[in-house]
Order: C-alpha cells, then structure tokens, then sequence
C-alpha cells in the first residue's frame, strides 16, 4: 500500500468518504450523542474495565499512525457534506492473505437510504483496486439485521458464525462473518450496487 493510498476522498452522489481528521471532532461527537441509544447494542467496548476510552485527537492520531503503516484506512461517511458515520478498513493483511475487515456505523437520520452500502462498496473497490487487497470481510452481531442488510444487499456471501468473536456492549459476542473477494466483482461493487 502507498503511504498516501488511504488519504484520498471518494464520491459517489450524495456519499463520500474521507480520511478521519482531528477538525471532525464536533461533528463527530454530536453525531454520536445524538445516537447513542441507536449504537450501543454495536459498539465494542473493552474486556477490562479500567480502560478508559482514548480522547478523539488520540483515536485520530493512533488510526493515522495505523494508516501510515498500511495497517487501517480509517474514513468519516458524508452524507450531503455532513458527517454521517465512520467506516474503517482494518486488520490489513500483506502478504500471501492480502485481507482486511470493515467496520461501521451510520447516523439513524439516513440509515435505510443507501448511504452505508454506497460507503461501503467505495471502500471495498479502494481496497481491492488502489490497495491491491483480494478480500475483504465483515463481521457483525447476528441480531444486527440493519448491518447484516447493508453487506447483503452489496453481496457478501456469509461464512458462518464466530462465537465470542468480538467484546461488545459488555460482553463477548458471537459474529457472522460475511466476505467478498475481488474475483467475485470484477466491474467494481459500487457498480453492481448502483446497477441495481
């Protein structure tokens, strides 16, 4: 991966995505207050209890450092220029494996208008043609249906199950790995998305 591969903005309609930015942390938080009830079933939180979550400046310098070392592309989703999610290519992998994952999460106002998938397929496309990945996957809680439908409707075919995968809302929680490769979309995934 380029230094600067994951410092780019990528468009399609109302939908970007863009590098993460220290500048995005008002809107950032207001989006996330204002969502709180909505995302907390979903957020990974720490198995040990005297963690303390980082400050924003810090989470955004600690997924820069990341970025640079071509192990995450963190992105801020825009809907119509306004912060409207995070999406974050991570756990990048070299090598003969040249994978990685995506997480994400919207803002409940556009959830159910294409924006998260539209994000998501950039990302995807990014990954597999500028990064050179050859697959990418998600995981996500089973009762999860919004985010389950997002991958989905971009054609990620599921895997199976990951029991405890990943320490959510408190817990260890069971995943549905979901997963694409590139031969499975040679024309792009946001063009089979926007197709329809």
């Amino acid at each position: 991966m380029s230094r600067n591969s994951w410092k780019v903005r990528l468009t399609s309609g109302p939908v970007s995505i863009r590098p993460v930015e220290r500048g995005d942390e008002r809107a950032w938080f207001q989006v996330r207050a204002r969502n709180a009830a909505w995302l907390a079933p979903w957020e990974a939180t720490s198995p040990v209890p005297s963690d303390t979550p980082p400050t924003f400046a810090t989470m955004v310098r600690r997924l820069h450092l990341e970025a640079r070392e071509g192990r995450t592309l963190p992105f801020v989703v825009e809907y119509e220029g306004r912060l409207a999610g995070q999406l974050t290519c991570g756990g990048i992998a070299w090598g003969s494996l040249r994978s990685a994952y995506l997480g994400y999460w919207v803002d409940e106002a556009v959830a159910g208008r294409g924006v998260m998938p539209t994000a998501a397929a950039m990302a995807f496309d990014h990954l597999v043609g500028a990064v050179g990945l050859h697959r990418v996957e998600v995981n996500i809680r089973p009762e999860n249906t919004a985010s389950r439908r997002v991958v989905e409707k971009l054609g990620f075919r599921e895997e199976g199950l990951r029991p405890r995968y990943l320490h959510i809302d408190g817990d260890w929680r069971d995943h549905v790995s979901y997963a694409l490769t590139a031969e499975e979309v040679p024309g792009g995934l946001l063009a089979r998305w926007l197709a329809g």
